[in-house]
């Protein structure tokens, strides 16, 4: 069940200083995103911190999360139909313990873990979905915070995702750096087939869902969200503003809140 909380003063305060329209929230969770209709909202009952990346595959929900206080990084595994805890590991580093977006491709699943600055250092981690064993390490001169794998291929967005690393995983090609096209900070994406679908936000209250044509990353269509009190899928900042996201045919999930959280499932209009 969903229930109206009371706006804080302090972030009805803040809101007013940042000049965001707070009065603009939707009232209603199925408001929350723009052309979507929320079905449900799932407990996950095992640890989590801040909330970076989501995955789906077949029977499990794989998130990462970030402790900044003890600045340790991990990778978590939960059953998708009861919300169990099954699996963990730390992904920590040295000083590379923040996880970000991540994606399934085949029996691997892509962890990039950065440092918590801009123009810094990665690393992108390829784990076994089995054993949860590292397979490969790539080690990247920047920030690196959201990846997407799509056969021998990854592309990775470092701070904000201004800009989006291509790797070729075979080796034969160079890496390559282009632009972000558009204004959104991705924090988490996936390809559906030929399409890049990515999620990040646009402001403290708000965020977005681009599809980007693939190669040419000609955003095709968007989709804004918004807040809805106190949960914000894909704002900035604050205690419920979890940034994992993820995308079945029509059913976008989200995990806008630490732990303990819950995964929101909308369905998409055609």
């Amino acid at each position: 069940m969903f229930r109206r909380t009371k706006r804080p003063r302090a972030i009805l305060t803040l809101g007013a200083a940042l000049g965001c329209s707070v009065a603009a929230a939707p009232d209603r969770p199925d408001e929350a995103v723009e052309g979507a209709t929320l079905v449900d909202a799932r407990p996950l009952l095992g640890p989590l911190f801040h909330v970076q990346g989501l995955a789906l595959d077949g029977a499990r929900v794989w998130v990462t999360s970030v402790d900044r206080r003890s600045r340790r990084g991990w990778l978590s595994a939960f059953d998708r139909a009861t919300g169990a805890p099954l699996r963990r590991i730390e992904v920590t580093d040295g000083a590379r313990f923040h996880p970000g977006g991540i994606s399934i491709a085949g029996r691997s699943i892509w962890v990039p873990v950065a440092e918590l600055k801009p123009h810094s250092s990665a690393v992108l981690l390829e784990v076994d979905t089995g054993s949860l064993k590292v397979r490969r390490r790539i080690a990247v001169a920047d920030h690196i915070g959201c990846v997407a794998a799509r056969g021998d291929m990854l592309i990775a967005g470092n701070w904000d995702s201004r800009q989006l690393y291509v790797f070729d995983l075979t080796g034969r090609g160079p890496t390559r750096v282009v632009a972000n096209p558009s204004p959104t900070h991705f924090q988490d994406m996936k390809f559906v087939g030929d399409t890049l679908v990515a999620a990040g936000d646009r402001s403290w209250w708000s965020g977005q869902v681009d599809w980007l044509a693939w190669p040419s990353l000609k955003v095709t269509r968007s989709l804004h969200a918004g807040a809805v009190w106190p949960i914000r899928p894909l704002g900035r900042g604050g205690p419920y503003t979890g940034e994992g996201f993820a995308i079945e045919g029509r059913e976008l999930f989200l995990l806008p809140e630490d732990g303990p959280s819950r995964l929101f499932r909308f369905r998409l209009k055609a």
